[in-house]
């Protein structure tokens, strides 16, 4: 998403016509839900996708007849009739799609705020004007854009309607839905979450690159200069080198940062998380085997650490895939990261469902 709105606004600034084709309602299975963009130009070209087939290419069609049109339009597609069909998706779900061309300076002063906002990892909320008689009569597309605490930072043709609008942001701290009210789209985005990996070693470089496709903010620290560099990491957003025991006290650790342990020995492991588990971190993982993890853990009881600080460490790390790859290492890591930030829960729960694998 980052990528594609750096993109946008590049072609906004050279006085380029796009169109901007947004899902901005789902009901049922989909291939992309609520807030999934796909910016189409003149000439038929795209970034993003709004999860391809017949879908995205009527959409495209339609977007592309937009150019040089003002205002922007609806499209609804229902899953389980000539669309589902032909790309056999007969899944029963609906897609409600906004077409709107961005072409002006209230769009490009918009969407340089859209990137901004993304950018800073805090979170925000979007609405989108989708029934503009339900919406009092603002029109089909008029945007706002509201921070982390339900504050107006930018508005595309919705002008007044924002004081409104923010009457019906949820707090993005009550983890809140994509969802429809009086004709108004909100999509909100969670608070990006920083993964702490500690280890560089050949999981950890699965993990982190994996980790960074799936939107986690991604820093790596090892104490091994030749491991942790930008051919490794090309994605991750902080590379750290020096002794864990240094390093990890000095970082700032909050509830929107997950830690993961995954180092080249018991003696790092264990020095990693009697740093990491005491602290507010919503997630601590540690890799290894059993017997591996009751020793280290019964070492930390040895030193005085919390049967609470333990309690919360997610180890073994991983959903139960049958690991055997370094690969499917990584997903099965990555698949936990995911679980536990998008539903919320915590490990035990997690594995309530699925059995951890062994490393």
């Amino acid at each position: 998403m980052r990528e594609l709105l750096r993109s946008l606004n590049e072609a906004l600034a050279l006085g380029r016509e796009l169109i901007v084709c947004q899902v901005v309602e789902t009901k049922g299975s989909t291939p992309q839900k609520a807030g999934a963009l796909m910016i189409v130009d003149p000439d038929g070209g795209q970034l993003g996708t709004l999860g391809g087939g017949c879908v995205e290419n009527e959409v495209k069609m339609r977007a592309i007849r937009r150019i040089g049109e003002p205002g922007a339009e609806v499209h609804s597609f229902v899953l389980d009739h000539d669309y589902a069909w032909a790309d056999g998706l007969i899944c029963g779900g609906k897609m409600v799609i906004v077409v709107e061309s961005a072409r002006d300076v209230a769009a490009m002063a918009y969407f340089r705020a859209y990137e901004e906002i993304l950018a800073d990892g805090n979170g925000f909320t979007e609405a989108v004007v989708i029934d503009a008689g339900r919406a009092g009569g603002w029109p089909i597309g008029a945007r706002c854009l509201f921070d982390a605490q339900g504050n107006a930072v930018a508005e595309w043709n919705a002008g007044e309607f924002a004081e409104t609008l923010k009457e019906w942001v949820v707090p993005l701290k009550d983890r809140p839905s994509c969802g429809v009210r009086g004709g108004v789209a909100l999509l909100p985005t969670l608070p990006r979450v920083r993964l702490v990996v500690v280890g560089a070693g050949h999981v950890g470089q699965a993990v982190a690159n994996l980790a960074a496709q799936a939107d986690f903010n991604v820093w790596v620290i090892d104490d091994r200069q030749q491991y942790v560099n930008r051919e490794r990491f090309p994605s991750a957003e902080r590379l750290i080198v020096g002794p864990i025991d240094e390093v990890l006290p000095g970082l700032p650790i909050d509830e929107q940062t997950y830690g993961l342990i995954v180092t080249r020995g018991h003696g790092h492991d264990q020095e990693a998380l009697a740093h990491l588990a005491p602290t507010a971190a919503a997630y601590v993982g540690l890799i290894g085997s059993r017997r591996k993890i009751k020793l280290i853990f019964q070492s930390l009881r040895d030193s005085g650490m919390s049967e609470e600080s333990l309690a919360r460490v997610s180890a073994p790390v991983g959903i139960d895939i049958g690991s055997q790859s370094v690969v499917e290492i990584a997903i099965s890591i990555v698949a936990e990261l995911i679980a536990r930030r998008n539903l919320g829960i915590p490990w035990a729960a997690i594995r309530a469902v699925a059995e951890p694998a062994e490393a």
